[in-house]
């Protein structure tokens, strides 16, 4: 192997003496659940020597760099050199990113064997940023020298920062994550181990799937030979080659927008973004949009982008809760009244049809429809114009429709209570909106959007939140999505102290759970603990602790309820109050709990 800034593979000898006890044939479905060294033991090597400019994973330095910096970098990279030179760059990146991980799984943990060294990878690479990697599966043969992994990427940041600069690519574009894993399998393992995408995010797919094989399973033409160095005559010829032309390149996706109706279309998450690139794909069409997505995601913002960016944006945007309708109501507000067509009729007004002429027709929760009014629904959309309630004459109707749902129809019409008909008619072109749980890099954009907006809308003066608030948030559920991250943020400000930081306290009040990071002090004195139920973090009911002593009494009751709940079992103990097995025992035995 030359000297081309690549480490060489080491040797199966060499994984051996490295990586202490090791296992002919492995898979990671022998492994025990959260088996080490967990996300947890690993966060433990990270650290922030505040003050003087280092980051330190282990013993390797670290840097933060924003995302969007790597996205920019790669355009400009495309622009000179052409996609194939691009990928080769940054394929190449990853790969050494893996080699240093995996040699710091070897000198952190060097008592692991192979299995669990190789299930760390994806841990560490999840703990670095640029992706979740969620393990399917894998196995290996150290006598037949085979590998064989499956992997699933959610939230790549890669794939974001190329759809925001790109648009939706025709092949996978997570060059840099695909290098990562090659280079780490293959320097545990001690022979090439190439990774490729199988779906890619950055296509349109909900997430990436990903697999790993043998280099020589991939045939003698895998281009990731050559970027990898596995393959130097090769690649030598290739990079005197005439660079590829840059891909057409669509307009950067805007990463802000006014709020409507309460929620912001605000996002740099690759979830969010490929949401909002089907909305401008669709958007200067007449086709009827169907927007599908959990209560509270921001459908109706959505449908008010949509509007605002197609032709009809001088038109009328008129939304319409189906489920706010009685039934005996859904005809005459759709299609208007004429006078005298029932009792209580003293005057003709026009329908929800008829307001939105010329313009843009939202209908929320359009599965609360009765059977009956589906029907007609489908009639006006079928037709073009609709009759007004005890009217004889038809009525032209110019309305783009959009409709929302959050649940999922094509159930709803195997159940029988949805029109199949109907269905098809409306799901001209789908979209499916995210909920926050899955677009978690939008958090700290919609906190600061809601911040700036209730800070004037009530008047308050609060600076921020606080570190601790900020985890917490990133770490909840947000069952209710953007609009209870609203209702949190607003409530925040209010309870906050005047030109103080909102803190956990402000915001979690009305009976969430939030999830726990490690135990630490309140604000109040008291020692925040993990609960037993959830992982939360509540405050234990203590008095206030007013001396050293009391917080050293404070810790080793906390501990001693621990292994009292855990029945004894220190892993247990450890797990729920948020440490790793070795630093609990080492507080067990300063308090005397441990021998």
């Amino acid at each position: 192997m030359p000297n081309d800034g690549l480490p060489h593979l080491v040797s199966l000898a060499d994984v051996s003496t490295t990586t202490g006890k090791m296992l002919s044939r492995g898979a990671f479905s022998e492994l025990d659940t959260g088996a080490s060294p967990t996300l947890s033991e690993l966060t433990e090597a990270l650290h922030f020597a505040l003050g003087d400019g280092r980051i330190w994973l282990n013993a390797q330095r670290m840097v933060l760099m924003q995302s969007q910096v790597l996205g920019r970098l790669r355009q400009e990279i495309i622009d000179a050199f052409g996609m194939e030179v691009a990928k080769g760059i940054f394929m190449r990146v990853g790969y050494m990113q893996g080699v240093r991980d995996a040699e710091l799984i070897q000198k952190r943990f060097p008592s692991e064997d192979l299995t669990h060294a190789l299930a760390a990878g994806p841990r560490v690479h999840t703990l670095e940023g640029f992706v979740k990697v969620v393990t399917k599966q894998f196995e290996f043969d150290r006598e037949k020298g085979t590998y064989f992994g499956e992997f699933y990427w959610h939230d790549s940041s890669e794939a974001g920062e190329h759809i925001a600069l790109h648009g939706l690519a025709s092949e996978p574009v997570c060059w840099m994550q695909t290098g990562y894993p090659s280079g780490y399998t293959s320097t545990l393992f001690g022979r090439p181990v190439i990774f490729r995408e199988i779906e890619c995010s950055g296509m349109g797919a909900s997430r990436c799937y990903v697999v790993g094989q043998n280099a020589e399973e991939w045939g003698e033409d895998a281009p990731e030979r050559a970027f990898l160095g596995l393959d130097w005559p090769r690649q030598r010829r290739r990079s005197h080659d005439t660079a590829a032309p840059s891909a057409a390149k669509s307009s950067a996706v805007p990463t802000g927008e006014p709020v409507v109706g309460g929620d912001a279309v605000v996002g740099v998450s690759a979830s969010f973004l490929r949401a909002r690139l089907m909305v401008e794909k669709v958007a200067d069409t007449e086709a009827t949009v169907l927007l599908v997505g959990e209560s509270g995601v921001g459908k109706e913002s959505f449908s008010q982008q949509l509007h605002r960016l197609s032709s009809r944006s001088d038109g009328p945007f008129v939304a319409l809760n189906c489920a706010a309708i009685p039934d005996t109501l859904v005809e005459s507000e759709l299609f208007g009244v004429e006078k005298g067509a029932f009792t209580g009729a003293v005057a003709s007004r026009p329908g929800y049809f008829e307001r939105a002429n010329g313009g843009t027709l939202f209908l929320d929760e359009i599965a609360s429809l009765a059977y009956a009014a589906q029907g007609k629904l489908l009639r006006a959309l079928q037709e073009r114009v609709i009759e007004r309630v005890g009217g004889v004459k038809t009525v032209p109707a110019d309305v783009r429709v959009i409709a929302a749902s959050n649940v999922d129809l094509a159930e709803e019409v195997r159940a029988g209570r949805f029109r199949e008909d109907l269905y098809f008619r409306l799901c001209v072109f789908p979209i499916s909106i995210p909920p926050l749980r899955e677009r978690r890099d939008d958090i700290p954009l919609l906190v600061d959007h809601f911040l700036r907006l209730f800070r004037e809308r009530h008047r308050r003066d609060v600076v921020g939140l606080s570190r601790r608030a900020m985890d917490a948030l990133l770490a909840y559920h947000f069952p209710g999505n953007i609009r209870e991250l609203q209702n949190l943020i607003e409530r925040g400000v209010i309870f906050a102290d005047p030109g103080g930081s909102v803190d956990i306290q402000h915001l979690f009040t009305a009976g969430e759970v939030p999830q726990s990071f490690q135990p630490s002090l309140t604000p109040e004195g008291r020692l925040a603990a993990l609960s037993s139920a959830r992982g939360a973090s509540t405050p234990l009911q203590t008095p206030m602790l007013r001396s050293a002593q009391e917080l050293v009494m404070a810790e080793a009751d906390l501990y001693r309820s621990a292994l009292k709940q855990a029945e004894g079992n220190v892993s247990a103990a450890a797990r729920a109050l948020g440490l790793s097995r070795a630093k609990l025992e080492y507080r067990l035995r300063k308090h005397g709990m441990l021998n």
